[in-house]
């Protein structure tokens, strides 16, 4: 080969790699962890600082369950998670009277699960993100998953 048709192959062999690097579809986000096994303790709802005793909690015990403790009451039920989204079914819990401001926070806490988009993981922090807030639930991990 000449040194001019090379030249010409060398370009158009970079120009054909351009357009089918171009044409590659960009690499799927990656997925969070995933929840299943792992338990988190409500640090904060909004950006204002939980309740510390009684603890709010958030259990995933199998695929498909949340359970935990809302601040007096225990709550139990469904939870689908797909990637980074998350929605909670209806959740159930116990009706026991509340001291303090147990029960504003209880309230609070089940509304905004109710109203939850997605979730992140960070290190041992959990964000779900709910609709109509402006800042997440901030949870910390209170047990390894299984």
């Amino acid at each position: 080969m000449s040194l001019r048709t090379t030249r010409l192959f060398s370009i158009a062999t970079l120009a054909i790699a351009g357009t089918l690097g171009a044409c590659a579809a960009p690499a799927p986000p990656s997925a969070p962890e995933p929840l299943w096994g792992s338990e988190w303790r409500l640090q904060s709802i909004a950006g204002q600082v939980a309740l510390p005793q009684p603890a709010a909690t958030l259990v995933f015990p199998q695929p498909g369950q949340a359970v935990g403790h809302g601040s007096c009451n225990r709550f139990s039920g469904a939870v689908e998670i797909d990637r980074d989204r998350l929605k909670f079914g209806p959740l159930m819990s116990t009706k026991m009277a509340c001291i303090g401001g147990a029960s504003e926070q209880e309230s609070r806490y089940l509304g905004a699960l109710q109203k939850a988009q997605r979730y992140e993981v960070q290190g041992d922090t959990l964000l779900i993100h709910a609709q109509g807030m402006d800042q997440p639930l901030r949870f910390v991990r209170t047990a390894p998953r299984k």
